[in-house]
């Protein structure tokens, strides 16, 4: 079988298809990478003018001037059909070499074992090791195989399995604390809008605001504007935010205190007039009046600081294939009171779940779920949702060249040492 070019279309009804799909292996991605230097194609296996199996193909000239080939979360094929994945490596390999490439690198949408929701591996579950035991025999390496190392794409992800369940059904396995969040957030008046191309200079905000805070490296507004526009202008990938709407609230604290004196005085009325009313009762209409007047006092205050809405938070999804995934979102400290995220995160579960998606993705994680690491919170909060962790095969590079590829190897490591040192300084 001979690898071949294919259309566009051909790509896209394949993928999109796979049970594999995934927004990293799309022609979109392809065209926002290719603003950043590199070069993509389609290439895939045919029978009988039926794809069978395929990959979005990156190619980038390395500092060696050598070339280095990437199938970000490929190749799209069925790996436990080992006859296949041994011709596709091989036939890959020679087109990679016949193109000056020193090496190919893949990192396949594929899990490696089943795990619960502590990130423990289930018993009797799926389990892929033969997989990755051909994959080492066609001689891939694996990369950043040790916990805590960070690969291109995340090897460790949080996912919601929302295929065939009610809204219901997905809350039931939520944490208490979760579903008591998401309540709360939309009594106090958080609300949940999709936001336009227009919006993402605020979303920039937001994500330097995050960066700060949590010290990582953010993007520069274009960064998220080509990325949009790649994307279809909102079609793949869609922008959410979370408002917290201060006048309307407002106004709905200050109707509620009309009703609850208005009860209180006829309970009184009553207790006057011989129909006797218990003392807990009216402490407790007591209690409701003060709380209300103090979110009131609050909410006025709000009102006169930033009018009537202000903005919490914001987060990127990619809406495409079998799920709804959560790319990346930030908030701003000030706000943190109403934990924005919950009521974002709550919407997108409801649309996968509305519009029949299989799997709702939190996206990555870190390997080591103890608490002793760093994101050990960010684990928590996903855990909240229910769901469970996802450990995928991994990062891996197929030598085309021995020689040059040890080359780059050692130029990238110097490179990155001196970048750090550099970051220090």
């Amino acid at each position: 079988m001979e690898l071949v070019k294919l259309t566009e279309e051909e790509f896209n009804s394949f993928a999109s298809n796979h049970e594999q799909a995934t927004f990293l292996q799309t022609i979109n991605w392809g065209k926002l990478k290719e603003a950043n230097g590199w070069k993509w194609e389609l290439l895939g296996f045919k029978d009988k003018d039926k794809v069978i199996a395929g990959m979005m193909l990156l190619s980038k000239t390395t500092p060696i001037k050598k070339k280095m080939f990437y199938a970000p979360r490929g190749f799209i094929l069925d790996y436990n059909n080992t006859a296949l994945l041994e011709e596709f490596t091989l036939k890959t390999k020679k087109y990679v070499k016949d193109n000056g490439g020193i090496f190919i690198k893949i990192d396949p949408y594929v899990e490696s074992v089943e795990r619960d929701i502590d990130g423990n591996i289930v018993e009797g579950g799926y389990n892929n090791k033969e997989i990755i035991k051909e994959l080492k025999k066609l001689g891939f390496k694996e990369q950043f195989a040790k916990p805590g190392q960070v690969s291109l794409q995340p090897k460790w992800l949080y996912k919601i399995d929302v295929k065939d369940k009610t809204l219901d059904e997905v809350m039931k396995e939520m944490s208490s604390k979760t579903r008591q969040m998401i309540r709360k957030n939309e009594k106090n008046g958080v609300v949940v809008r999709e936001g336009k191309y227009e919006d993402l200079e605020e979303f920039q905000k937001i994500m330097e605001h995050t960066s700060e805070r949590r010290h990582f490296l953010d993007r520069s507004l274009s960064y998220y504007q080509n990325m949009y526009k790649a994307f279809g202008n909102g079609e793949i990938l869609r922008l959410y935010f979370a408002d917290l709407m201060i006048e309307d609230k407002l106004n709905d604290f200050k109707k509620e205190l009309v009703e609850l004196e208005n009860s209180y005085k006829e309970l009184v009325r009553n207790n006057e007039n011989g129909k006797r009313v218990k003392e807990q009762t009216l402490k407790d209409k007591e209690a409701q009046i003060e709380k209300t007047k103090e979110s009131i006092t609050k909410y006025e205050e709000l009102y006169k600081k930033y009018g009537s809405k202000l903005t919490l938070g914001g987060v990127l999804f990619f809406i495409y294939g079998k799920e709804v995934l959560a790319f990346l979102g930030g908030a701003y400290k000030d706000y943190m009171e109403f934990q924005c995220s919950y009521s974002i995160y709550y919407e997108l579960i409801k649309y996968a779940v509305d519009n029949k998606f299989d799997y709702y993705n939190f996206y990555g994680i870190s390997s080591d779920l103890s608490p002793k690491d760093p994101m050990y919170g960010v684990y928590l909060f996903k855990k909240g949702f229910g769901g469970k962790v996802v450990e995928l095969l991994g990062e891996y590079d197929l030598k085309v060249s021995g020689f040059y590829y040890f080359i780059y190897k050692v130029s990238y490591f110097i490179v990155h040492k001196l970048k750090k040192i550099k970051t220090k300084i």
